[in-house]
């Protein structure tokens, strides 16, 4: 434990911290299994990182075949909740596959990319299939805010790997033009919701009430907060979802700027740790799986802070080790876990001679 990174694993702490006690705010009954869940997570964590990674990479083509079997499994075994297909009621306990297809899906690409000897638009090509197949399974259920997590490490795992930028450039562009086709696709309540992100005033009452709820909080907690256990919006039932999806909002009404600054900080120091082990990693595979969760996580990151402000359209996803949820939690903790094992067996820092 002497050699361990505490710079990786004390962001984590800070993070399961503020998350625990929001949860004791608002949600008191839901502490016990969301502790639970950290200390499963943890036990995992430790695991993985004390197992050499490379040993994972051979399992790179079981974890893709895993993360496809879990999707389809939802649409065949899961019942259908408010309108979406998310979860198994396992025991009373629900899973939610989304959640570990990421981890599953970053160790694929990392080891198929890895060792990958062209960086051909063949090649390209097949890879884009690889990953469009999840990311239509994930946004049937629906739930976009998870595909679009998919989609940005996926991207960013192919540039850093070494594909041609023109080959991502042309890509991107047809996507663009693709985009409004998908319009069609969308579910009713998907098209208020991006309709009312242009302006919330358009449904007050309904698609614009979440993040009416959401920015009220967010601004009444001002510096210091109103203290834990006295936010008015979250106590008040006036925001929906504050141990989970709006779980920022509550953190920022009841801790103010301060809480909200320790909470970016702390994820920027994560964030800013993986990208660092990412660079000494000893291997590409251990690279680029490095890249695909700092990606994943600043995704997700970006888009649950982004709609409780009011920045990006409101969808269904957790604010990674704060948010209620325990698939996500040891999800995440599965990610850092290998991290956490890349980080240990790094590149020796070069020994300058001073002779």
């Amino acid at each position: 434990m002497r050699s361990f990174n505490w710079w990786l694993l004390g962001p984590v702490l800070v993070l399961v911290g503020l998350g625990l006690a929001t949860l004791f705010s608002v949600a008191p009954h839901l502490l016990v299994p969301q502790t639970l869940f950290f200390i499963l997570g943890l036990v995992i964590f430790f695991w993985l990182y004390q197992t050499d990674y490379r040993l994972f990479r051979i399992f790179g083509k079981f974890a893709y075949l895993s993360a496809l079997a879990l999707l389809v499994a939802l649409f065949l075994f899961a019942p259908r909740v408010r309108g979406t297909v998310r979860w198994f009621d396992v025991g009373g306990v629900q899973i939610q596959p989304s959640e570990f297809a990421k981890p599953f899906l970053i160790l694929f690409f990392a080891s198929f990319l890895s060792s990958l000897g062209e960086f051909s638009l063949k090649n390209f090509i097949f890879l884009s299939f690889l990953i469009l197949l999840p990311i239509f399974l994930v946004a049937k259920q629906p739930d976009l805010g998870t595909a679009f997590v998919l989609f940005t490490f996926w991207l960013g795992m192919i540039l850093v790997a070494g594909f041609s930028l023109k080959i991502l450039l042309g890509f991107l562009l047809i996507v663009l033009l693709l985009l409004p086709q998908f319009w069609g696709f969308l579910q009713e309540y998907q098209k208020i919701r991006i309709l009312t992100f242009f302006n919330s005033s358009l449904d007050p009452l309904g698609a614009g009430y979440n993040v009416i709820q959401s920015q009220i909080a967010v601004g009444s907690g001002r510096f210091f907060g109103k203290g834990l256990g006295f936010g008015t919006q979250s106590h008040l039932k006036f925001l929906p979802e504050q141990h989970s999806d709006f779980i920022f909002a509550t953190l920022a009404e009841e801790a103010g700027f301060l809480g909200s600054a320790m909470l970016l900080g702390a994820f920027f120091v994560l964030l800013f740790q993986i990208l660092v082990t990412a660079q000494k990693a000893p291997d590409t595979f251990g690279c680029l799986f490095c890249v695909g969760v700092a990606l994943q996580l600043l995704a997700q990151v970006f888009v649950n802070i982004g709609m409780s402000i009011g920045l990006v359209p409101i969808t269904g996803i957790t604010l990674p080790l704060v948010s209620y949820g325990g698939s996500s939690l040891v999800s995440t903790l599965i990610s850092l876990g290998i991290v956490a094992s890349v980080a240990k067996r790094r590149k020796p820092e070069a020994v300058i001679d001073i002779r």
